[in-house]
């Protein structure tokens, strides 16, 4: 023991820095046991020991180095590489545990990384390891940039050398060429396209060349692809969410003949309600693969729900006629077509089993079945009411057919089950779909900015009740508007009020908003917070009526894919308060949405042009107007999903040409609009 002792402190710099007393260190106990059996020869529990004090005290460079060199005394250089890898970030200063790492690189067929380390330790260090470095470096780095001139020879004679593009790659790539490896790693793929693990070197190379979104398109394209061992690699270097409907484009304008890339994208469009687009796709995964009945089923479908009977049914007679007996008895069940004369096991085989109904109920559900989903799915449930999945599949697939009372009761049910990951999805989608059908419903929203032309800060808000009347496409409710701005007066002699200064009790009707489009009527009071010389009564009598029309294309803010955007908010009012005037107005933005900047917190931007238009029937002067300028929105992820904040440089233009004002303005508008819904 007094031995291991001595040799503790002599053979490593560890115990200099130690506590006063080592034996509060939980780690010592072990290191002297490591190094009393490495004295002893016994180089397994030595190991052992190094290992399980690395576990307490992970932070100490000089055990990893110990430990690493204990490694290498039996043989194994990987595991000794690591160790002296986690040696020198620990300690960048030793630069001969940094060579260590460098030959144990270049041993263990990392080549890239040792040049580079010999690289690095050849231009800072210190005399001796210097030299050793380069020396080291240039027995790589020459043989690396002499094979690069060859094959560049090879391939200047012969451009259509799958081989020589691969190996021009390769060296270049080892040797941080990655412009040229990139190049050269895409035209052997070209060449190769079966051979996906190219693939992966391409996004590889791309990501370290900074191309994240062509590198992300790579790693998409060889994770569905026909190699099990690049296809699972892939997977790995993508990020854990499911990808987007972009990536999947981006994927295939790299890779346009994987039809298993491209089915999917059909599915996910079609999952997405947009039949037009997962149509178009599914062609061209028919055309590329007629022997997918599957496909060729769900286009067929696609073509007879709008009534393209001469597209639809060749592809499904092809489907009937196919050797998929399973899947020719749904497409004779959904046209109504008697059945053939088969076993029962053909058309759903172990039906009888909770496993088998739930497999046939998810993949109906994936490829569009619903009336078989359900089916499935309920047999599934029957067999195993404690199934939370299965509930959960259900509730997706009667929301799919608009069935939300129902699909309601399904995710409130599976939200209450043990598997954590089953309970959050059925939630998520719980508390987005009773909001819609609760019986009373609860909204806010308010829009406060700052205006330079008044120098003066406004605030508009209204807190609304209203309550479902089951199926009925009308709403009533009662409400609470606010109007106000803080200057509340410009003028003494005859001060002009800036906003209505009032409050709002009203009570109303509206209608379920279809197509962007809504209508709406009002009756109440407004009443006043200030004693106004322009009224003749605090409260007088409030009717509204007026009908919206809102629409968003492109792409949103916030939204999954960057991109070109056009907003519309277009309202006609009638107000009696205002002489039973009518108020006609349309704001309109016309931009682009660039990608989240995830460095700044997740920030989400909009940059457009803001045209918009105000008009009234009593032909007033100061409603009659229109603005147009530059726009900036901005907002981060982890806040609310409506506070959106925004930045408006305005040209205003007076429509009539007789008032007590200019005919042009400018005005500088910052505000932030925020809404929720219960």
């Amino acid at each position: 023991m007094i031995v291991a002792i001595v040799l503790l402190l002599l053979y490593c710099p560890f115990a200099r820095s130690q506590p006063a007393d080592p034996f509060d260190d939980p780690a010592y106990p072990l290191l002297v046991h490591a190094y009393e059996e490495l004295n002893n020869r016994r180089y397994e529990t030595a190991i052992a020991a190094f290992r399980n004090a690395v576990k307490l005290s992970p932070d100490r460079a000089h055990v990893h180095k110990d430990l690493a060199y204990t490694l290498l005394k039996i043989g194994e250089n990987s595991a000794a590489r690591d160790h002296f890898a986690e040696a020198m970030r620990l300690d960048p200063r030793d630069e001969h545990v940094a060579l260590e790492y460098a030959f144990l690189c270049f041993e263990t067929g990392k080549p890239a990384e040792a040049r580079r380390t010999f690289d690095r330790i050849r231009k800072t260090g210190r005399p001796e390891p210097r030299a050793t470095a380069e020396e080291a470096f240039n027995n790589i780095d020459k043989p690396l940039a002499e094979g690069i001139a060859r094959w560049e020879e090879v391939v200047a004679e012969s451009p259509g050398n799958f081989s020589a593009h691969r190996e021009l790659a390769r060296l270049a790539d080892q040797r941080d060429q990655w412009k040229k490896a990139a190049r050269h790693y895409e035209k052997a793929w070209r060449l190769r396209p079966d051979q996906k693990a190219l693939l992966l070197d391409l996004g590889r190379v791309l990501r370290e060349l900074g191309r994240e979104r062509q590198s992300a398109a790579a790693f998409l394209a060889a994770s569905r692809g026909a190699e099990p061992r690049a296809a699972e690699e892939a997977k790995e270097l993508l990020p854990a969410r499911y990808p987007y409907v972009y990536e999947f484009r981006e994927a295939l304008e790299l890779d346009p003949e994987n039809r298993t890339l491209r089915r999917e994208l059909a599915y996910l469009l079609l999952a997405m309600d947009k039949a037009g687009e997962a149509e178009t796709e599914f062609e061209l995964v028919v055309e590329q693969s007629p022997e997918d009945l599957l496909s060729a089923a769900q286009l067929g479908f696609l073509r007879l729900n709008r009534e393209d009977y001469q597209g639809a049914m060749p592809l499904l007679r092809q489907v009937l006629d196919g050797n998929d007996a399973a899947l020719a008895a749904r497409v004779r069940e959904s046209l109504g077509l008697p059945a053939e004369d088969e076993p029962a096991a053909s058309v759903a085989p172990g039906a009888g089993t909770d496993a088998d109904a739930k497999l046939l109920g998810q993949r109906s559900l994936e490829a569009g079945y619903m009336a078989d989903a359900m089916k499935y799915l309920t047999l599934a449930h029957q067999i195993d009411p404690t199934d939370f999945e299965v509930m959960l599949e259900l509730g997706k697939a009667y929301n799919i057919t608009k069935r939300d009372e129902e699909a309601v009761q399904w995710f409130d049910l599976a939200r209450r089950g043990p598997d954590a990951a089953v309970a959050a999805e059925a939630d998520r989608s719980y508390k987005n779909l009773s909001s819609g059908l609760s019986p009373v419903r609860f909204s806010f929203w308010a829009m406060p900015f700052y205006s330079s032309r008044w120098k003066d800060a406004f605030g508009y808000a209204q807190f609304k009740t209203e309550v479902r009347l089951g199926k009925l496409p009308i709403r009533p409710y009662i409400s609470v508007r606010f109007a106000g701005d803080a200057r509340r007066t410009i003028g003494s002699v005859a001060p002009q009020y800036l906003s209505e200064s009032s409050f709002v009790f009203g009570v109303g009707l509206r209608t379920l908003r279809k197509n962007g489009v809504m209508a709406w009527v009002e009756a109440g009071s407004d009443v006043s917070y200030l004693d106004r010389n322009d009224r003749h009564a605090r409260m007088v009598p409030d009717y509204r009526a007026g009908v919206s029309f809102a629409k968003t294309f492109g792409s949103a803010l916030g939204g999954e894919a960057p991109g070109v955007f056009f907003n519309t908010n277009d309202d006609g009012v009638f107000m009696s308060r205002f002489d039973n005037a009518i108020l006609g107005y349309s704001q309109n933005r016309l931009g682009y949405t660039p990608p989240a900047v995830e460095a700044l917190g997740g920030l989400e931007t909009q940059i457009y042009w803001n045209g918009a238009f105000t008009v009234d029937s009593k032909q007033q002067h100061w409603t009659n107007f229109a603005e147009f300028g530059p726009g900036f929105r901005f907002r981060w992820k982890p806040l609310p999903a409506s506070m959106v904040f925004s930045i408006d440089l305005l040209r205003g233009v007076y429509l009539l040409k007789h008032g007590p004002r200019g005919p042009n303005y400018n005005d500088i508008r910052i505000g932030v609009w925020y809404a929720f819904t219960k």
